[in-house]
Order: structure tokens, then sequence, then C-alpha cells
């Protein structure tokens, strides 16, 4: 058997996209030249590589917690490629997404004394709406300075058995893991400088000054030079190292709840030289903990009064308030009508097919398929909750159904879909693991920018399909090719390759944020 075999001998596609090979065994275009690499590579060679990600990783804080043990994020040696074309369609699709849940979000918030606009037409029901448990009375009829809400969104896709991505959900609360997107990036770049000396990806790199962009721009009007912090909840956060690397980038104050107070209408930070006026905070903190006024009182993570502070115009939160109403999964149910009452436009990317269970016949459906049914609570994240019937047990699934009849409200079913696969080391092999995506896209009230990439999220148990890394799951360099696909050439004597461009569980204290 040779090295290449041992990588990829025993490498069986299952009934899953597969990124990298096609049904017949062969590369697809965009994945050649790293085809070529890994079978030109021994298991050892690789494994070795694999390990030096991992100590980068250690050495630099790039850990999670996990069973309440620090360590690094997993992040596998063979990064996933997505060639030009593919990725237009993705840039598209996340940016009008954002469009329009930007819109739907103006649409219930600011217009108080009034139905939404999108209710009126009869697009969604009210009664949805107002139920959703992350929809706030208290910040109806606030318009934020700049009109953005979703200054960040991550918006989670798939790709289906067809190789189609489609939206799984979408994330305009604090979505995390930007972090290990930059932190990715910058290990692969270390540990495998070869591919990016001779392959043309974009970078990621210009992500945090378009951040402070966008921060920027909402601040309150009239304010010339404004400051920007970022609120975490400390260090007990699983996304903290994520707080203070955007902050370290961005050159700003990292700040937790005491640091802040609110005198004079104005929010304002202690510093050793007295107070500083804050005008706008890039809150990393659930809003239950926001304020204690007008949320949970027991929350030692806000600033008292913020909320007043934000109604008054002298501080704006990104994100915003309220927000969390469009991560509902049973709102996510409606966003491509929305997308065609907003825009006037298709949806460029389509959701997985799903059923409202609060409609009796769709409910009546699901009961008697909960074994075939991926059901999940409107207001989860993280993975939690969610049931993969296929893979239940019967009291699991009777538990289940007991929940679905008590509150259907709280509940959508999708069909399973296999999440495409991406050769991933296992045990110093090449195997098969399913992957989603996490574009991360930033408002910065002109136009929407997503990052080139994103979050790719790899789940390592086999046949796993959630990808949390508080289930199991670890993270891949998501590789974005500039061209259209990137040939590869070999000089059969020399042995030379050379690449030619073409064309974490959260608790109160913690804030709740991870996502």
């Amino acid at each position: 058997m040779t090295d290449s075999d041992e990588l990829f001998g025993t490498y069986a596609r299952g009934a899953a996209w597969d990124e990298m090979l096609d049904e017949g065994g062969d590369p697809r275009p965009p994945y050649k030249p790293i085809h070529h690499t890994l079978r030109a590579m021994n298991p050892e060679g690789l494994k070795e590589r694999a390990d030096a990600l991992a100590r980068m990783f250690f050495e630099q804080g790039v850990t999670f917690d996990h069973a309440g043990e620090e360590r690094p994020f997993p992040l596998d040696a063979v990064p996933r490629v997505i060639d030009a074309d593919a990725w237009q369609t993705v840039e598209q699709g996340v940016a009008q997404r954002v469009k329009v849940l930007e819109a739907f979000l103006d649409d219930i918030y600011s217009r108080p004394h009034g139905l939404p606009r999108a209710v009126e037409d009869g697009v969604i029901p009210w009664k949805l709406v107002a139920t959703s448990s992350h929809y706030h009375r208290a910040v109806a009829g606030l318009r934020p300075p700049n009109g953005v809400r979703a200054h960040v969104s991550g918006i989670d896709l798939i790709r289906d058995e067809e190789g189609t991505f489609r939206v799984l959900e979408d994330n305009v609360r604090v979505p995390s893991g930007v972090s290990y997107v930059i932190s990715n990036r910058r290990a692969m770049t270390n540990v495998f400088p070869e591919a990016f000396a001779t392959m043309r990806i974009r970078p990621v790199h210009d992500y945090p000054r378009r951040l402070l962009q966008a921060l920027r721009a909402a601040a309150p009007e009239g304010t010339a030079q404004p400051t920007v912090v970022v609120l975490t909840p400390g260090v007990y956060n699983s996304a903290y190292f994520e707080h203070t690397l955007l902050a370290r980038m961005m050159g700003v104050e990292l700040v937790e709840g005491r640091d802040l107070v609110v005198r004079g209408g104005e929010v304002r930070m202690r510093t050793t030289h007295g107070e500083e006026r804050v005008d706008v905070i890039y809150r990393r903190i659930d809003d239950d903990f926001l304020d204690p006024v007008h949320f949970r009182r027991d929350s030692m993570l806000g600033v008292t009064g913020l909320i007043s502070a934000v109604r008054a115009g002298r501080v704006t939160l990104a994100n915003a308030i309220g927000n969390g109403v469009a991560d509902d999964k049973l709102v996510y149910s409606y966003v491509p009508d929305l997308t065609r009452f907003y825009l006037d436009e298709d949806p460029v990317l389509p959701n997985v097919d799903t059923y409202r269970l609060n409609e009796p016949t769709a409910l009546e459906h699901v009961l008697g398929r909960l074994d075939e049914m991926v059901t999940k609570p409107v207001d989860g994240s993280g993975g939690k909750g969610l049931v993969v019937g296929p893979d239940a047990t019967g009291q699991e699934l009777d538990e289940l159904r007991a929940k679905l009849l008590e509150d259907p409200r709280g509940w959508i079913s999708q069909p399973v879909v296999q999440l495409s696969t991406v050769p991933t080391l296992i045990d110093g092999r090449l195997r098969p693991r399913h992957v989603d995506l996490r574009p991360f896209a930033v408002n910065d009230g002109d136009e929407v920018s997503v990052l080139p990439g994103g979050l790719t999220r790899v789940a390592l148990p086999e046949g796993q399909l959630v990808v949390n890394s508080s289930q199991g799951g670890g993270s891949k360099d998501t590789w974005v090719l500039a061209g259209r696909y990137n040939r590869v050439s070999h000089d059969a004597d020399e042995g030379e390759v050379i690449f030619l461009g073409s064309g974490a569980p959260h608790d109160s204290r913690q804030g709740q944020e991870e996502r």
C-alpha cells in the first residue's frame, strides 16, 4: 500500500455530496491542487502539520471549554475550498438575506402604533412575531441612528445532496466564531506556507477594519470621533477569546458591565484618567443580561439604565436589542416570502424545507414521522434541544412527541439533510466528515460586506450531523479562490507541483452568548 493509498485508499463516500471528490472518486476542479498535495504526502507528514496547528492554537489561547476542560479548538489540517463562482452565489445570497432581515426588524420595531406592513399584507402572522421569546416591546418605536440593527450577522449554510447551498438558520443577535476564521487562517499560513504562495486565496484579515468602520458609522448623530467599546460578560464566557481578539485588532477598549455607568443620560466608561463618554457598544451579551431595569433583575453583567440611554439616542448598541426575533426558527420559515415582499426578489439561497408545527396539518404529519425528521426548538442555539430522528431512541421520540403536543409553537421540523462532506484527518487517515458554513456579514448602512470564507464547522464523529463545538465538532480553514478555479501542473521529472491561479455551553454567569 502506497502512502497515498494510506491516506485516500479507504476513503468511502456516503450519500452526501463530497466537496473534494466526485462520484467517480476524481477530484473536483477547485480541489485538484489540494488533492494532489495530499496524495504526495505521507500520513506522518500530515499528522505533524496537524499537531503543529494544535500546538499553535493552544499557545495562542485559541481554546474552548469542553465538559469543563480547556482544549485547543480543533482545526483540521485539510482546508475547505470554495470556487469563485460558488462563492459569488453565497455572497449575493447572504447579503440579500441580511437586507431582508434588516427590513423585517425595522418593520416590526419602527411602527409601534400600527401593525407591521408584512403583517397587514398577510405575509406573516402578528401572533407569531409577538409570541417569540426574543421580541422585546422595550425597544418598540426605536430606530437606530443609521437604521442598522444587524451590524454583524452569521448566516449558517449547508450544502445538500445535490451540492446546493441552503440556509440552515440565521444569527443576528450576537453571532460568534469570526475569531476562529482569523486564527485558522493565521495558523494555516504558518503551517502550509507553500499553498498560500502558489494559490490565489482571498484574504480575511480585513474583517476587523470593516467591523470598526460599521460600528463608527452607527454612532449617534453629531458624533465626530465616536468612542467604541466591546462589552464582554468576562473571562468565563466561552467566546471570551473572540472578544479580546476583536477589541485588540480594532484598537478599542474591552469592557465589562462594571466598567460602565449611565450618568446624565450618557454611558460613561471608567478609566484611570476619569470617565469617558461611550458612543457605540459592540455588545457580546444576550439581551436578558444587558440592563437589570428592563430585563433580568439579577444580572450583574450589564449596565443599569442602558436602555434609557439607547432610547434617548445617546449610545448605540450593536447588535440591536430585539434582533433575536429574526433568529426564531419559525420566523426563518417565512424569510423566502419576506424576501419577495420587501425586496421583490426571489431568494438567492433557498431554505431547508421546514414544517411549522403550530399549523395542525404540519404537526400531524411530523408526529407520524418523527423518526425520519430533525426537530428543533425555535429559540435553540449551539445544537441544544435538537433531536435527529433516525438517531433517537424510542424513549427520546416519545418525550419529543409530548413536548410538541404541549407547545407546538416552540418547535419546527425538517427532513434529514445529508450535509456535504470534506476529507478530514481522523486517526491518521482521511475520512469524509459533514460540514456547515457560517459566513459573516457586516452592515455599515451603505453596504453589506461578506467575509470571504467564513467559519466551516466539521462534525468529527463518524456520521454525526451536528457540527457545534459543544457537541464535539471542530473547524476548517475556508479557502475562497480568487479565480474561477486553480489549475495544477506537474513536473514529472522533478516531482514539482505548481499551482496556477486562473481567473460552548452557556449559563447565566457567562451571558449566554455561544451561538
